[in-house]
């Protein structure tokens, strides 16, 4: 891992936008290439709800800068399920669809759960056992986003850092903050902007999660986030940082502000 941190945002189709964020009268079917001069990566929420075609994943990757990431949010019929354990054929058929276009342009797929998912340990092992490295020659990094407080347990820690799965840290006062490094990358979806701020977060606070951005590229725990173990041994990794949701008007500002503090 290089130490890189990446600042993102949650798709690049979003109407409000058209207000606040992209040039009046921009053209629609050019977003993407606006949007991705301007943040570092963009986290893709359409292929939870549907495939897509090879193609267009391919386009994707054409029209984004040579440094870009997109990170992919797993389909929805593979994590909302009852038993995890089985959604093997779900997995292949998901990346099956394409992903590979991307090449070096794939970053992290997210794997969100349901908020009524609750930890079961064994359930959770085979479920992290069929997440494969590598797909089609490319390696792949695997992000886990529990939703139920239940997943507050140094096993389900300890198996995410067996498999090299990073826990989604969490800044949502909806869902539980598991902060433990279980990878040798990070990624973090913060969800509380607020429309009044013209930033989404405060000054203050957008210094405060810089600080802790270059602390995990620089391989630490900061201090300040809600940790279930203690702190993991520091190296070098990855960091990745969504503002998403919360008041989704304010995303493209608050990425935007999170980078010139970086």
């Amino acid at each position: 891992m290089t130490g890189q941190i990446r600042v993102g945002i949650g798709g690049w189709t979003y109407e409000p936008w058209r207000e606040t964020f992209y040039p009046k009268g921009h053209p629609k079917a050019r977003e993407l290439e606006y949007a991705s001069a301007h943040v570092t990566a963009i986290e893709i929420n359409g292929t939870f709800y549907s495939r897509q075609k090879p193609a267009t994943w391919a386009d994707w990757a054409r029209r984004t800068p040579d440094d870009f990431v997109f990170s992919v949010k797993a389909s929805r019929y593979v994590v909302n399920r009852k038993v995890l354990a089985e959604a093997g054929e779900g997995i292949a058929n998901f990346l099956d669809q394409g992903l590979v276009e991307l090449g070096p342009k794939l970053g992290p797929i997210l794997w969100q759960f349901a908020g009524t998912k609750q930890f079961d340990r064994e359930d959770i092992a085979r479920f992290l056992d069929l997440l494969p490295e590598s797909h089609g020659g490319l390696r792949l990094r695997h992000a886990i986003e529990p939703r139920h407080e239940s997943f507050r347990d140094e096993a389900f820690v300890t198996l995410a850092r067996d498999h090299n799965a990073a826990i989604v840290i969490a800044d949502d006062e909806s869902w539980p903050q598991i902060a433990d490094i279980t990878a040798d990358f990070t990624y973090a979806r913060l969800q509380r902007q607020r429309e009044e701020e013209p930033t989404g977060y405060s000054s203050d606070e957008l210094d405060q999660w810089a600080k802790v951005a270059k602390s995990w590229a620089a391989g630490h725990s900061p201090e300040g986030l809600d940790y279930v173990g203690g702190p993991h041994p520091a190296e070098k990794r990855d960091a990745f940082v969504f503002m998403i949701n919360g008041a989704k008007v304010r995303a493209p500002a608050a990425a935007m502000a999170l980078i010139e503090r970086l």
